[in-house]
């Protein structure tokens, strides 16, 4: 097959991988015009990806529980009371950072399941358990927070985890050093995967991309992350959250895509009966990707302190829904059983870049609210009609 026939075909019966990574770079292409390279330069980028990060986290979470049919609105406002519990540790109590995030993060999960316990264990639907949820924690939040109305965190090393970045080691043509390696990294890592997964699938006679192809996606993919880290490295290096969040996508990715509970995760979403039928435990699946939802809601908390230095009243607010907007524009089905935890990531730089661009544009805050809701229609709409042609 011709190399673009080939191109056009795999763009075709792939376009909901594809389609968001197109959507992204159209945005930038077009917001780096528009602002005369201001979008695209190494503070806005380097921001951007920071301000990203407790949004991020959330959507990975977001997208398992998508991916199995449910909702969770609690996560917001479970993320900011958790956030002030952990300031409420280091400021008022004085307790070391290295045991706050600690226990900041096991009560996340004890949150997780108790979620799923309402899910799984007494069938109370997800959007109505959660709900109950998101205000209790709401409540909860103000409570804690209602006597100063903001807790000021001072310990260095907590917000280091916000607002700090990796040591340079050295300079290289104004360059930091770790954040060049790190990128190298990374690549060596991504083409080391690629090869591994192309060689696997020859070997049991699963069909695969041309060489051509296979060598083109290599390049770009190596090229965009070759791109970042230099942009990135040119002004203070990877942030302490952008390597936290390159740690939890990895961890998902691996579990969502190379194990046994993660094909049970996609069963689960694809027909819950047919798992269970088949020996699977729906409970037992809700109730870790509930406090798993837990877990990285109180890791959202933690980045979110750490990045203000303080918790507030407001700390959460609207978090759950640009949260479900990143995994539904990352390409993660309504209906269930699809979706991929880098998708929601991209997704949620997807929705980060437009707010960062209509503001360098100067676009009114309520403009903006109707353009971001604009686009998760759109995203919906395009899984809807994709999910019927391939019926």
């Amino acid at each position: 097959m011709p190399f673009f026939s080939e191109a056009k075909s795999l763009v075709k019966h792939n376009i909901r991988d594809y389609g968001m990574y197109i959507a992204l770079f159209v945005i930038m292409l077009v917001f780096s015009i528009l602002t005369d390279g201001l979008f695209m330069s190494s503070r806005n980028i380097s921001n951007l990806i920071d301000a990203t990060g407790y949004i991020a986290v959330l959507a990975v979470g977001m997208t398992l529980v998508i991916v199995i049919r449910h909702i969770d609105l609690s996560v917001g406002f479970a993320a900011g009371f958790l956030g002030a519990i952990a300031a409420i540790l280091l400021s008022q109590a004085g307790v070391p950072y290295y045991i706050t995030i600690p226990i900041i993060l096991v009560l996340g999960i004890v949150v997780g399941l108790f979620n799923g316990l309402l899910v799984a264990r007494f069938g109370i639907p997800s959007f109505v358990a959660s709900l109950a949820g998101m205000l209790i924690f709401r409540g909860a939040l103000l409570r804690v927070t209602e006597k100063t109305g903001t807790i000021i965190v001072k310990d260095e090393h907590f917000n280091a985890i916000g607002n700090g970045f990796i040591p340079a080691i050295a300079k290289v043509g104004g360059l930091n050093l770790l954040s060049l390696i790190l990128g190298a990294l990374m690549i060596i890592a991504y083409i080391y995967s690629e090869l591994s997964k192309r060689r696997n699938k020859l070997k049991y006679n699963f069909e695969v991309v041309s060489n051509s192809i296979f060598a083109v996606k290599l390049i770009f993919v190596s090229a965009i992350i070759a791109y970042i880290t230099w942009i990135l490295a040119g002004y203070n290096g990877f942030s302490w959250t952008v390597i936290i969040v390159m740690i939890v996508v990895a961890v998902y990715h691996f579990l969502t895509t190379s194990t046994v509970l993660g094909r049970h995760i996609y069963a689960v979403g694809s027909n819950p009966e047919a798992a269970n039928l088949s020996g699977i435990s729906v409970k037992k699946i809700t109730y870790i990707v509930f406090g798993s939802m837990g877990l990285l809601s109180a890791l959202s908390g933690i980045l979110f302190t750490a990045r203000l230095q303080s918790a507030t009243t407001t700390a959460g607010t609207l978090f759950e829904l640009d949260a479900i907007a990143a995994a539904y524009v990352g390409g993660v089905s309504a209906a269930g059983g699809v979706g991929k935890v880098t998708g929601s990531i991209i997704g949620a730089i997807v929705m980060a870049s437009l707010s960062s661009g209509m503001n360098l544009l100067g676009v009114g805050i309520s403009y903006q609210y109707m353009i971001r809701g604009a686009v998760l229609a759109i995203a919906v709409i395009f899984d809807v009609v994709t999910r019927k042609q391939r019926a």
